[in-house]
């Protein structure tokens, strides 16, 4: 957990206020409240360079407005997300209510406790959560590997059960999916909910196929202790986790999925699939895309997939044919990934992998529709829907070229 107590001190010189992170996913530094001014920075502990994850907490502001002033711009296009129930809940507290640099606060006098952070967080309570609302429900859950911190890494199997009495023949594909390779990038972890509901509680006819046939591997925290401890863990030093499927593993959760994640999807045809957030805002930073591939025939695949997610898409975040960054294009270059491997490459070079494709999902808003828990689950169930149309039609052509997004 970050806590601070310098930001312990800070707090109760103004005025009786309180400011912390000390609690799973909190991130900050205080650097000073005067004036009904606070000022804040991030927590960038191991990260190379500066990233832009913060959540924290503040007591005894109760009918107080405070303005919080940041010393660079990590606040996004929906304002901070606000959280007036230890953060069980979440809503966008708006544009307007300040810009990139701050934002200001009217506390009511019964707000003793309210919490904000760059994003909506996802933490073990809320996957906690999320199984616990799926009772009777063939589910599997289990332990990846054990963190660095010695926290249980988890892991689910869902979808068709080899060991299952009904189960006459081996699954007709396995999919597996990542998220958190970066700490701070929650919003992945929204859409893999969505995916699992979709699996689970199957509601047209390729949902209810991919129940029937398809075997799914879900990781929610491949950086796990970064998650509850609340760190950037974007360019994460020694190594990001997800420049870690080389050589040796610096990490636990890498070096598991590399040793007994490729027997599992040995039996292929298999997808993998690794959910990310990309940065603030920019350019290829405010709409969903994949991340294209140097490997051609997983390029070729990815761009049938992304055609075929393009027609599947019925939620309300916008997902069109030109939702690629072709490799090659913008960040997306070789020099890129000079540090190490990513999941996605060392997924697409293994045999039996038909289809790996990392997602950028951003936080707040996508082509200008707002990312909260509901759109992104929907999203996640236009992911199950095409998985199961691209994995029943392997041999269906590719469609028109790309429109412009």
């Amino acid at each position: 957990m970050s806590w601070s107590v310098a930001a312990a001190l800070l707090g109760l010189l103004g005025a009786g206020i309180e400011i912390d992170a000390k609690y799973p996913g909190g991130n900050i530094v205080v650097d000073g409240i005067a004036n009904d001014v606070v000022r804040l920075k991030t927590d960038l502990r191991d990260t190379a360079g500066w990233w832009f994850y913060w959540n924290f907490r503040i007591r005894g502001a109760e009918g107080k407005t405070l303005r919080f002033q940041f010393d660079r711009e990590p606040i996004g296009l929906q304002g901070p997300a606000v959280s007036n129930d230890a953060g069980v809940t979440w809503r966008w507290l708006g544009p307007k209510s300040g810009d990139t640099r701050s934002f200001t606060y009217p506390f009511a006098p019964d707000e003793r406790e309210v919490r904000f952070a760059y994003t909506i967080p996802y933490l073990q309570a809320d996957w906690e959560r999320f199984l616990a609302a799926q009772r009777g429900q063939s589910l599997q859950p289990a332990v990846l590997c054990k963190s660095r911190h010695g926290r249980d890494v988890e892991c689910l199997y869902f979808g068709r059960s080899e060991g299952s009495r009904a189960a006459a023949k081996k699954p007709a594909a396995r999919v597996v999916v990542t998220c958190r390779h970066h700490a701070c990038e929650s919003s992945a972890n929204y859409v893999l909910e969505g995916l699992i509901g979709a699996v689970l509680d199957p509601a047209t006819d390729e949902t209810r196929w991919l129940a029937a046939n398809v075997a799914f591997l879900a990781i929610p925290f491949v950086d796990k202790d970064g998650v509850e401890e609340g760190d950037q863990g974007k360019n994460r030093r020694p190594r990001d986790h997800n420049r870690d499927y080389v050589g040796d593993s610096v990490y636990p959760e890498t070096k598991a999925i590399r040793e007994r994640v490729p027997a599992w999807l040995a039996a292929g045809p298999a997808v993998a699939l690794d959910l990310h957030c990309p940065c603030i805002r920019g350019d290829y930073d405010t709409w969903i895309y994949q991340v294209g591939s140097s490997i051609e025939r997983i390029a070729s695949e990815q761009q049938r997939f992304v055609e075929i997610l393009a027609r599947a898409a019925q939620g309300p975040l916008p997902y069109r044919k030109t939702s690629i960054l072709p490799f090659g294009t913008a960040w997306n270059t070789a020099g890129n990934y000079k540090a190490g491997m990513s999941f996605g490459r060392w997924a697409a070079e293994r045999a039996e992998v038909r289809l790996a494709s990392s997602f950028e999902i951003p936080y707040a808003q996508a082509s200008g529709v707002q990312v909260n828990p509901d759109s992104a689950r929907a999203f996640g169930r236009d992911i199950a829907a095409a998985i199961a149309v691209y994995l029943r039609s392997p041999t269906a052509a590719p469609g028109s070229g790309p429109d412009k997004p």
